[in-house]
């Protein structure tokens, strides 16, 4: 077992509602493949737990993974908080549970560069990718902080912590890095992609 799989818990976020597309994004299909098969396939090739974290988790039952509820429900940091809470690892690394088309490269990668980081955090020119990143148990005080005051700004963290920022444009050098951070919201989006071009 390499450090990776010792280490770092996979964590799929499945508590979004989808709402601007209308039906569950995670069984949409690209490809003949559910999008969460895609997310979760990309996880087995490299960590050796995966946990899904977010209500209405009986929907991946037969999955047979382990999945919680919402320590603090409502928000993305919740889900991030709740992921690391039942982590028996030192590090996590979380994804939404809709990616169509996840790098397993990318993610060895964030990965790799998690030693003397509290979190590691793709950023580009849209902003912060902090629901596809790399969080340390660390991270679990300061969070809980926020929630318990009802914040839930991910981005409020992490001006308290070691973060390592890695710019979207060396992660796109990396195979499938170019469209790791696709995210299909509205069904005109899933139209574009949910066939071979």
């Amino acid at each position: 077992m390499s450090a990776l799989e010792r280490n770092v818990t996979g964590v799929i976020l499945v508590g979004g509602k989808s709402r601007r597309m209308g039906v569950d994004k995670a069984f949409l299909e690209i490809d003949g493949v559910p999008l969460f098969e895609r997310v979760l396939e990309a996880f087995r090739k490299i960590f050796s737990r995966t946990v899904l974290v977010g209500g209405g988790s009986d929907r991946f039952d037969r999955y047979g993974l382990p999945c919680y509820d919402d320590i603090f429900p409502g928000s993305a940091l919740g889900g991030l908080y709740t992921g690391l809470m039942h982590a028996e690892t030192p590090y996590v690394f979380a994804a939404p549970c809709d990616l169509p088309f996840p790098s397993g490269a990318v993610i060895r990668h964030l990965v790799s560069l998690r030693e003397g980081f509290d979190a590691v955090v793709p950023v580009g020119a849209t902003g912060l990718e902090p629901l596809f990143a790399v969080y340390a148990r660390s991270c679990r005080e300061p969070m809980r902080r926020l929630l318990e005051r009802g914040n839930c700004r991910i981005y409020d963290i992490y001006a308290g912590l070691q973060v390592n920022f890695v710019e979207m444009g060396t992660l796109a050098q990396i195979e499938g890095g170019d469209r790791t951070f696709i995210n299909l919201n509205t069904p005109e989006e899933y139209e574009r992609f949910r066939s071979p071009k």
